[in-house]
This record gives structure tokens, sequence and C-alpha cells, in this order.
């Protein structure tokens, strides 16, 4: 099997659980570290499926890498090769199909409940899973592109998910380990700091109970991904 590309936008936002997930499958991946200076590739036929993390920038920063990823995405669903996103990553899927990223009504920092949106689509791809605990940091929120269906969505972010076809763009994060959350409370600690809102947790609300919430998040996304790597080539 080819490798699928995982396209790192910041140094603590690698692919986490999703990696786990992986290599417990023998599925190969292949890191593209943009922030470091690597290429984009131009043409997606050299993996079997694309995954985009997250990052603290704005996918409407002029950033040379985000149409150069937005056209690689547009490419890759014509081939019909896979695409995920997660936070960044789905608002990158969203702009490069057609869809607008805009300022969310409110910051999302720490653990929040989204629910499944009742339609066929959501289904297929979160079975009789009706609502969970996930985590969120953005700030941003994406439309949903035409031809695609909501998976998901939540009081403060009505859009947490959307689905086109085998490609999955997610506004939460589903990728998280304790490592990771810890990682980000410590790089984006003025973040938190200045921050405040109903959808804003202090990193030690964060940390309650997080071993029994993190085994819940990665059920999910081990369901989310399974529903993905099926349609790897």
């Amino acid at each position: 099997m080819k490798p699928v590309a995982v396209f790192r936008h910041s140094p603590g936002e690698g692919p986490g659980y999703f990696a786990t997930f992986l290599e417990a499958r023998s599925v190969p991946w292949l890191p593209i570290r943009v922030d470091a200076g690597e290429a984009v590739p131009a043409d997606p036929s050299a993996f079997s499926g694309l995954v985009f993390m997250g990052g603290p920038m704005s996918v409407n920063d002029p950033l040379p890498w985000v149409e150069e990823e937005c056209a690689l995405i547009r490419a890759a669903v014509a081939a019909d090769i896979p695409v995920l996103g997660h936070c960044l990553g789905g608002q990158l899927m969203a702009k490069a199909l057609g869809g607008e990223i805009t300022r969310n009504p409110v910051k999302e920092i720490g653990w929040g409940e989204v629910s499944a949106a009742d339609n066929d689509i959501a289904r297929e791809w979160l079975g009789d899973l009706r609502a969970f605990l996930s985590f969120h940091w953005h700030g941003e929120t994406f439309s949903i592109p035409e031809g695609a269906s909501l998976l998901l969505g939540n009081r403060h972010c009505p859009h947490q998910a959307f689905a086109l076809g085998k490609h999955l763009a997610m506004q939460c994060h589903v990728e998280m380990t304790e490592a990771m959350i810890r990682l980000w409370n410590s790089q984006w600690a003025e973040e938190t700091r200045g921050s405040s809102g109903p959808a804003i947790q202090t990193p030690e609300e964060m940390y309650q109970d997080l071993t029994h919430r993190l085994a819940g998040l990665n059920a999910v996304a081990s369901k989310l991904y399974t529903r993905w790597i099926a349609g790897l080539s």
C-alpha cells in the first residue's frame, strides 16, 4: 500500500492518536512537515490518502502553502483519494471545496460535547453514536461545502464535521493524546490565561478525569478512522 501522507503545520500538532491507530493496523504513513519547510507535493497519486492536521494560523492568512494544500486537496478529491482534516485541516478542506472560513461566535478551548446530525451520511460514519465529548481549540469555523453532509455540531459551533463521499473534515480534535493536551497548554498558555467565555476551560479543568475522557475520545476516533481507511486503495 502507498503511504498515507500526514501534513503537519505546527511542531506540537502532529498526528497524535491517528498515528497509533494506523500503526496498529500496519497502514504506512509519511509525515510532511510543512512547518519545517518541507514542500507540499503537487500530485496526490503517490499516496493512498491525505491527512491534514491542525495549527494556530488561519487558512485566510497569506501563507503560500495554504493554496498549495488546497490545490492538492482538490486534486485528491478529483482522483478519489481519501482526504481527512483535523481543525485547521478541516478548514483547509472546506476552503478547497468552495466553503468559507469565518470567525466562530466564541472560542472553544477544552472539552465539550458534540452531537451527531440527523441524516443518513452521519449514521454511516457514526453508527448509533449520538453524542460524545471531544476536545476543541479554535476560534474560526467552516461552512459546509456544496454536496457535503453535516456530521457533527454543538451549540457553540454548529459545524463540527462534514463528509463528502470518502472524505472527512472535522473542526473538533479527535486525535488528542495526554501529551498533546499538556504541550498545547504550555505552548499557548497566554491564550488560555487571556481568554474567557462559555466554551473556554482552564488547564486544570482540561486535566480532570483525563484518562477516562481520552479513552472515550480514542474510541470515537477509531470509529471515524476505521470508516475513513476503508476508502484507502
